[in-house]
């Protein structure tokens, strides 16, 4: 349960929220409309400023899901129109049509260039027990011209994601050797193969895509359409585990087509000789061969020379600069107590993962929040709707309304809505409903219950 803060002191004060990404303005739009000053502060120099980073690829949500409720109505006094619900934007449309306004709204209330480096509790580190529940929170903050500044808040929501921390090539989750001093020829991105530059670094040569999730299906498709265009271009593709029935998703069967098609393109990659898939291959090793690389498995297998390398092996937190506050998190996600469980990939898809809020998002350290993609640690399985769901929640235990905090108020279909790249560019709004593997029916979520369906 959340306290809020009522203090006089204390009350007056900003909650600052860590990010201008998809969440992080929703959750200053939620805060908004709930009478709380936010204060959101961003490290880049534009809203969404991450999302923009890949903004050549397609997510396979629609509008419908990508937009916040709450931010809707902040936005619609302004005479924004909102896009078509049933179709699929790309990053770079998510950020021009629906970021950015709902951040020229905020006003003065979103700060750009300001990177966060650490969030205490004023005058006590975290050893400090005496009176520490009762003191705001200090956010010390580095501006564009490398001034300091510190800031003091009634609260701190962190939803600064996870794009900044893609995790490495070694199998054990630490660089392979040799990975850093590779790292002129090795990409943590989706490339952007619309860019001559890049499409140049990618033409003609052989490139290792190392991961397994819907971000190596895309860059295999790209460089697929890349090879019938230019001769030489190919893909080997390496999975840490093997190839079964569901590595390339549902396909044809898949409910939510932008999804299928993903998968269908990536098989289409291999089956059409484009890509080579090398499977139970852990990397612990990245060798220098004459301009090429090798790639060297822990059980000692060596891939033929390639010139790039492609690495899409997930995200990770940055938890550095909140290392002094009390943080409940797992061992194994990183992600709050309560809330990892209820996402562990090795159990959940997307589809299993119901609707949660402050009570599974709380920590030891009051008022502090982990929301959006950053408090799914390292599990891939977020969805922007849940995201906005938990803001939602944080919000209205900020504001005391403990009722509303523990009452879910989103309806998922049935199976959930699984976020993430894709590579529709025309898709038919007609198909693109209902859920990943079920009947396109819908199910309104209850009070702390499970939705009650099959994994996407």
């Amino acid at each position: 349960m959340t306290v809020p803060i009522t203090d006089a002191s204390t009350a007056t004060l900003p909650t600052v929220v860590i990010g201008a990404g998809p969440i992080g303005l929703a959750a200053a739009a939620h805060l908004v409309a709930r009478g709380i000053q936010p204060l959101v502060l961003e490290a880049g120099p534009s809203a969404g400023s991450a999302v923009r980073q890949w903004s050549h690829v397609r997510l396979f949500s629609t509008w419908s899901e990508l937009v916040d409720p709450a931010a809707e109505k902040l936005l619609a006094p302004t005479g924004w129109t909102a896009p078509d619900g049933a179709a699929y934007p790309t990053g770079g449309e998510w950020a021009e049509k629906y970021l950015q306004p709902l951040a020229d709204v905020l006003g003065n209330r979103v700060r750009l260039n300001a990177r966060v480096t650490g969030v205490s509790r004023l005058g006590r580190d975290r050893v400090v027990d005496a009176d520490r529940d009762q003191q705001p929170f200090t956010v010390h903050l580095v501006n564009a011209d490398g001034t300091e500044e510190r800031i003091t808040a009634r609260a701190v929501i962190d939803a600064s994601g996870t794009w900044s921390t893609p995790s490495p090539i070694g199998g054990d989750g630490l660089p392979a050797l040799g990975e850093r001093a590779a790292a002129d020829r090795i990409s943590y991105r989706v490339p952007d193969l619309k860019n001559p530059a890049v499409r140049a670094r990618y033409a003609g040569k052989r490139t290792a895509v190392i991961g397994s999730g819907a971000s190596a299906f895309t860059a295999l498709a790209y460089l697929a359409d890349l090879a019938k265009d230019t001769p030489g271009t190919h893909a080997a593709w390496i999975l840490r585990r093997g190839i079964s029935g569901s590595t390339f998703g549902g396909g044809e069967a898949d409910q939510l087509p932008a999804r299928g098609a993903l998968g269908l393109a990536a098989k289409a990659a291999v089956d059409g000789g484009h890509a080579d898939a090398v499977t139970g291959f852990r990397t612990t090793a990245v060798e220098k061969q004459g301009e090429q690389l090798v790639l060297v498995a822990e059980d000692g297998r060596r891939l033929d020379p390639v010139d790039e390398i492609v690495v899409l092996t997930g995200f990770r937190p940055d938890l550095s600069f909140l290392d002094e506050l009390r943080l409940g998190l797992d061992e194994r996600l990183q992600a709050p107590v309560a809330l990892a469980p209820l996402i562990d990939p090795n159990v959940h898809s997307c589809g299993t993962v119901y609707p949660h809020g402050v009570n599974e998002l709380a920590h030891p350290e009051q008022g502090v929040y982990l929301a959006g993609m950053k408090s799914y640690g390292r599990a891939p399985t977020f969805l922007a709707m849940t995201g906005y769901e938990q803001v939602r929640s944080i919000a209205a235990a900020l504001a005391g309304d403990q009722e509303a905090a523990e009452r879910v108020e989103l309806t998922l279909p049935e199976t959930g809505v699984c976020g993430g790249a894709g590579l529709f560019d025309d898709p038919d709004p007609a198909e693109a409903s209902g859920g990943c593997c079920a009947a396109p029916a819908t199910l309104q979520i209850g009070v702390g219950a499970p939705a009650t369906s099959g994994g996407c």
